[in-house]
C-alpha cells in the first residue's frame, strides 16, 4: 500500500534552511524509511505556482523505497531569498545554486538523482547541461527539453503568429499585472484556486493559457477540484508570505538565459549522457506533449512515458507518476548508495 501524501507540517519531513552563494534557501528533507543508509539522494525542483509541498505525494513514496529526498523552495518562494536583480533568476544562476546546495549538504563529490516539474523541469534540464557531473539521472514531469537557442526567441511574435498561442499567459505573467492586482490573502486564495483548476458557476476557468488570468472571474470561482481545503490554506499561506513578484520573475529571464547560454549553443549539438526520463501529461494545455516531438535526439538514454492527466500530474495522477519513477529508478539507476546528510 502506497504511503499517504504529506500534510502541512507533516512530521515525516524536516523543514530546514541553508545559505549558499549569498542567498537563503528553505527546503524539505525526507530521510529514508527504516534505514540510516539511503539508496541515493533525490532532489526535487518545483514549478509555478507551487512550492516544495507540490511533491507531497512523491516524497513519502520515495522515502518508503529507501531514498533520501531534498525539496527546496526555489528562488522567490516561501522563505527562500527573492533578489531584486533578474540575473539571479536565470537558469545558469539557479543551476549554480542547486549545485551549491548539494555540495554543502552532501559533499563536493556527490551525485544525485534530479527531478523537476513545470519550471522545475526546465531547470533540471539546464542543470544537466551546466553541471553534468552532479547528476546520476534526471527526470522531468510535463516539461520537455529544448536545446540552447542559437538566436533570441521573440515570444510575443510567436504568440501573435499562432505558433505558441498557448503561451500567451506568459506575456501577462511577465508584464507585472498579476502581482499588481493580487496582493491580499483573499487575492492569494482566489489565485490558488484559479491555478488549481477551480471554475465559475458556468464552468468558466479563472486561467486561460491563451489569455492569462481572468481577473473578473476570480471572485466567482468555486473550490479547487485538486486541492483539499487544508492544501488551499497551505498554498494561500505560502503565497501570501512570499508575494508573487519572485515566482513570476521566472517568466522574465528569457533574454538573460539566451545570453548566458550562447556558449552552449555555439558548441553545437549536445547530448545529455545520463539516464533521463520525460513524463508528459496528455491534457496539459501549457506544455502539450506535441512540444516534445524530436527531443530524443538530444539524449543518449531517454525514457518517455505519457500519462492521461493535466498539468498537475504530481497530484492528479500520483500513482502513475510514482510507479513510473519506481520502474525507471530500478531499471536505470540501481547502484551504490551515495553520501547522505
Amino acid at each position: 500500500m502506497a504511503p499517504t501524501k504529506l500534510a502541512p507540517n507533516d512530521p515525516r519531513v524536516e523543514r530546514k534552511t541553508i545559505e549558499v552563494r549569498g542567498k537563503t534557501y528553505t527546503y524539505l528533507l525526507g530521510k529514508p524509511e527504516g534505514t540510516d543508509k539511503p539508496k541515493d539522494t533525490v532532489v526535487l525542483i518545483h514549478g509555478f505556482p507551487d512550492t516544495s509541498f507540490g511533491w507531497r505525494y512523491q516524497i513519502p513514496f520515495l522515502q518508503s523505497l529507501g531514498y533520501q529526498v531534498i525539496a527546496p523552495n526555489m528562488l522567490g518562494y516561501e522563505g527562500t531569498s527573492c533578489p531584486e536583480d533578474l540575473e539571479s533568476f536565470s537558469f545558469k544562476s539557479m543551476s549554480d545554486d542547486v549545485t551549491a546546495i548539494c555540495a554543502s549538504l552532501l559533499g563536493p563529490e556527490t551525485q544525485i538523482i534530479l527531478g523537476g516539474h513545470d519550471w522545475g523541469g526546465s531547470l533540471v534540464w539546464r542543470i544537466a547541461l551546466w553541471h553534468p557531473d552532479l547528476i546520476r539521472g534526471v527526470f522531468s514531469i510535463c516539461t520537455p527539453y529544448a536545446p540552447p537557442s542559437p538566436k533570441p526567441l521573440d515570444l510575443r511574435a510567436l504568440v501573435e503568429s499562432g505558433r505558441l498561442a498557448h503561451w500567451a499567459y506568459q506575456l501577462q505573467f511577465a508584464s507585472g499585472e498579476v502581482e499588481e492586482k493580487l496582493t491580499t490573502p483573499e487575492d492569494m486564495r482566489r489565485f490558488v484556486s484559479c491555478a488549481w483548476l477551480a471554475t465559475g458557476p458556468d464552468g468558466e476557468p479563472g486561467l486561460d493559457v491563451h489569455k492569462g488570468i481572468l481577473f473578473d472571474v476570480l471572485p466567482r470561482l468555486g473550490e479547487s477540484p485538486v486541492l483539499s481545503p487544508e492544501e488551499v490554506d497551505e498554498y494561500t499561506r505560502a503565497f501570501t508570505a512570499s508575494g508573487l513578484r519572485g515566482p513570476l520573475n521566472w517568466y522574465r529571464t528569457r533574454e538573460i538565459n539566451y545570453e548566458e547560454e550562447k556558449p552552449l549553443a555555439d558548441k553545437g549539438p549536445f547530448k545529455i549522457a545520463v539516464p533521463s526520463l520525460f513524463v508528459s501529461a496528455a491534457h496539459d494545455p501549457a506544455l502539450p506533449p506535441s512540444m516534445s516531438v524530436g527531443m530524443g535526439k538530444h539524449f543518449e538514454d531517454l525514457t518517455t512515458k505519457s500519462i492521461v492527466t493535466t498539468h498537475w500530474a504530481l497530484a492528479m495522477a500520483p500513482d502513475e507518476v510514482n510507479a513510473t519513477l519506481k520502474e525507471w529508478f530500478e531499471t536505470k539507476l540501481a547502484g551504490e548508495a551515495k553520501p547522505s546528510l
